[in-house]
């Protein structure tokens, strides 16, 4: 990854696609938007990479494209997925059906349960039997694979996942059926490559998902890298992760960049804050269809349970928690009469009614503009025409359905801007606090980075709710996920199910993760990462005996208190005395990419009135105030200024809210301190 003059991060989001561009020779970043184009999603990128390599200083030089796509994530929501299938050990084809049998709702009398990815009649058996340590009970019986395939061609599959039972320890049976099947034409989805580890439902779960979205990645990458200009070198995809992998790596496991473009901007928005010696932090990712967040301490955290869609993923990836709270959500009128926003979203055509491109729903956006929190004039730096009207009428008749009482000194539409914003930031309240109160974290201790298109208008009342004294909104707060990508790390994992007891030795433990560290080193040179940058992360998955869950601890000789303390952080409670078992050795192998240098600059004392732009009305606190706004490219470091206020740039609107204080600092950051209600008067609280 050395030695390339531009690197470029695009980012492929429901409504726009970002581009930043790094140019190492001169150090310089750059970034811009366009709409997306969903149902060809290579249009857009390859329309920006025109508009970059089409410049007289970028055409003759070569380029590093890393790219983050939703398009395995909508492939999974939408379900548009291949037409797939699972084998599985004969008896067990209705693993996905039965599932984990857990409860969501404890005490729900009536809860629907999620319906499988793949129905019965896509679930097939095969004779063969491994045990739990790995010892064939039952022998493969190959004579059955020709009747397999024929059923497989009569459903029309063109996609199979194999998950059979202990196959983590005995491979060698879905590697013939595998190879059988790849003769036969099927693309092939291998659990004991792609999670090889316990739990038989998740694991089948897991391959299931790579196989019905792996072909539908494979095609867009290959449709993509057929027009990429020459001069692109290499293509690498963001991974949920927080790493980047090669492009033909995606091509076969498309369930690792299931959620790779919120991975990017917690990476992105970690690498500014330690900029300030800041590593605990809560980001925050408001962008047009969606919000995203997550809790890093020192580190992203991971987890390897996820559910996507309403399907059980376990591959490791950042902790981040998503919500339908986005620029483009919907505002509607339930059947019981209630203001609801989300999560259905106008996305990129025809979006908000404010776009004047057909929209005739009410979104989130479009509360923003009747509330004056966003200025048309300043819409993407006064490029795209905004409909004020327009957006005022689908308010005032969302108003009119919901029979939204006019509040004092507004009209009809600023009433139901009024109430759209703040059941939009109810749901992203909840958001944070699910990922830091009910996980044991307190709020006041972390700082709220706030990024996206949307995120910066809404970052103030959130952090003050939480009671969280500071914020950081980064310089190219709007594009942060595509410059996280940009200077993301290779990263690979690895995993052994070995169900080992607490007084396993220390060096036992090493031994056993020796393979899987060699294993990584090979793949790292294949990547071209050197072994000076290379780094060895080893952890264990520990439990109590007779627990189903287990938490992630450092492999070190003190494991077993640090799991004791991990598990009272997280449930509040451990006992020492309780016998433990390790479940899983896990390594992750880091390969740095040189960082991305944002040069810092020394702060000023002149007055932040250069940059002031004029003044306008704008609704705050139910009451229509006159409003100082600043153009956030003049601002320069130092400059330092009181709410009310708007930052307005061209891609992101910052709204400072009554008594908060701003500040740009040596990075072009805006740092925020919170006001916080204190017995009738307002008080910093930090």
């Amino acid at each position: 990854m050395q030695g390339h003059e531009i690197r470029i991060g695009i980012d492929i989001g429901g409504t726009f696609t970002d581009f930043v561009i790094f140019d190492e020779t001169t150090g310089i970043v750059k970034s811009f938007k366009l709409l997306s184009t969903p149902l060809t999603p290579e249009e857009v990128v390859i329309r920006g990479l025109d508009k970059i390599l089409s410049s007289r200083e970028n055409a003759n030089k070569s380029v590093v494209l890393v790219h983050g796509s939703t398009v395995a994530t909508n492939t999974l929501l939408e379900r548009k997925g291949t037409n797939s299938a699972l084998v599985t050990t004969r008896g067990f084809k209705d693993v996905l059906t039965i599932g984990r049998q857990a409860r969501t709702k404890i005490y729900g009398f009536c809860t629907n349960n999620l319906t499988p990815l793949l129905e019965d009649d896509r679930c097939f058996e095969i004779s063969e039997r491994i045990g739990s340590r790995g010892e064939v009970l039952e022998p493969l019986v190959l004579d059955e694979i020709p009747n397999l395939i024929n059923e497989l061609r009569q459903n029309k599959v063109k996609s199979v996942a194999i998950s059979l039972l202990f196959s983590f320890n005995y491979p060698k049976h879905e590697e013939m059926i595998a190879k059988e099947l790849r003769n036969a034409g099927f693309f092939v989805s291998v659990s004991s490559n792609v999670v090889p580890e316990f739990r038989e439902f998740e694991r089948a779960s897991t391959t299931v998902v790579n196989a019905y979205v792996t072909p539908v990645l494979d095609e867009y990458i290959g449709r993509l890298q057929s027009e990429l200009p020459d001069n692109v070198r290499r293509l690498r995809m963001m991974q949920s992760n927080g790493g980047t992998i090669s492009a033909s790596e995606a091509r076969i496991t498309g369930v690792k960049s299931i959620v790779s473009g919120p991975a990017g901007g917690v990476v992105g928005a970690l690498s500014v804050s330690q900029m300030s010696g800041n590593n605990q932090i809560i980001t925050l990712d408001m962008g047009g269809t969606s919000t995203d967040v997550s809790l890093i301490q020192g580190d992203p955290k991971l987890t390897s349970q996820s559910v996507v869609g309403g399907v059980p993923i376990r591959i490791p990836m950042i902790d981040i928690h998503t919500v339908g709270a986005g620029g483009g959500s919907i505002a509607y009128v339930d059947a019981g009469g209630a203001l609801k926003v989300g999560p259905k979203s106008a996305g990129a055509n025809p979006g908000p009614a404010c776009y004047g491109l057909g929209g005739d729903y009410p979104t989130v956006t479009d509360a923003n503009i009747v509330l004056g929190r966003i200025r048309p004039e300043y819409f993407l730096g006064g490029k795209m025409n905004i409909d004020e009207t327009r957006a005022h009428n689908v308010l005032t008749q969302l108003a009119k359905r919901a029979k939204l009482a006019r509040r004092i000194a507004l009209t009809i539409a600023q009433s139901a801007a009024l109430g759209i914003v703040e059941v939009t930031n109810a749901h992203m309240e909840r958001a944070l606090r699910l990922i830091s109160v009910q996980r044991g974290y307190d709020p006041r201790d972390f700082t709220l980075v706030a990024f996206g298109g949307a995120g910066g208008l809404h970052v103030c009342e959130l952090a003050r709710a939480l009671r969280i004294g500071q914020v950081i909104v980064p310089r190219g707060a709007s594009t942060m996920s595509a410059l996280g990508m940009i200077g993301a790390d290779v990263i690979k994992d690895y995993v052994r199910t070995v169900m080992l007891p607490e007084d396993t030795l220390y060096s036992e433990l090493l031994s056993r993760i020796k393979n899987m560290v060699v294993l990584a080193q090979a793949d790292m040179e294949e990547e071209l990462i050197s072994e000076d940058n290379i780094c060895l992360q080893t952890t264990l998955d520990v439990r109590y005996r007779g627990q189903s869950y287990e938490l992630n601890v450092p492999l070190t000789e003190d494991y077993q208190s640090d799991f004791h303390d991990t598990h009272m952080q997280a449930y509040g409670h451990s006992n020492v005395d309780d016998s433990i078992e390790i479940v899983n050795l896990r390594v992750r192998c880091i390969g740095s990419v040189s960082a991305v240098p944002i040069l810092k600059t020394a702060l000023v004392t002149t007055d932040p009135s250069v940059a002031q732009l004029g003044n306008g009305p704008m609704v705050l606190s139910g009451e229509i105030i006159d409003t100082d706004i600043y153009s956030g490219d003049l601002l320069k470091p130092g400059h330092v200024i009181v709410g009310p206020a708007l930052i307005v740039y061209s891609d992101t609107t910052i709204l400072i809210s009554y008594e908060d204080r701003a500040v740009v600092d040596s990075w072009h950051n805006i740092v925020l301190d919170i006001a916080m209600p204190n017995n009738g008067k307002v008080a910093f609280y930090g």
